[in-house]
């Protein structure tokens, strides 16, 4: 079934998501914006738990979480090990919404427009990998460039 695959993508890159945070050598270094890049990898973290949560956690899932995507981009200074625990929640609650989805549920309307059009579940589903893998390759990019 095809939700086998996109809880193996999520959970590579989530998981690599996770390798990033760790790998930054100063923690701090986590939160700064330099000249042109606007949002941290801290920030960009905490955008992508909570993208997914809402999305494919709440929505699909029913989980109860509530979104509050301003806060995403104005926390500041969130400990290291409150992100990767975020990261780790995020990990468990996507594939356990994706293990609830059948093959039908997949074909049928996502129920928001998210994108401003109608989609397929599958078709957002697929969406949502390659957003997490954008603000992914940033992450990585903030942290070579900035990580003193």
């Amino acid at each position: 079934m095809i939700t086998d695959s996109l809880k193996s993508l999520y959970t590579r890159d989530l998981n690599k998501l996770k390798s990033e945070i760790e790998a930054y050598q100063n923690e701090e270094s986590i939160w700064l914006i330099d000249k042109h890049i606007s949002n941290s990898a801290g920030n960009l973290c905490l955008h992508l738990v909570g993208n997914l949560s809402h999305f494919v956690g709440a929505i699909l899932g029913h989980s109860g979480y509530i979104r509050n995507r301003e806060l995403e981009f104005s926390l500041k200074n969130i400990p290291r090990t409150e992100l990767i625990q975020q990261i780790e929640s995020t990990i468990e609650v996507v594939n356990s919404s994706l293990d609830k989805l059948t093959d039908s549920d997949l074909k049928n309307e996502y129920p928001l427009e998210a994108l401003g059009y109608k989609m397929t579940t599958e078709y957002f589903l697929f969406h949502l990998i390659g957003h997490l893998s954008y603000h992914l390759g940033q992450i990585n990019y903030h942290r070579r460039l900035l990580d003193h």
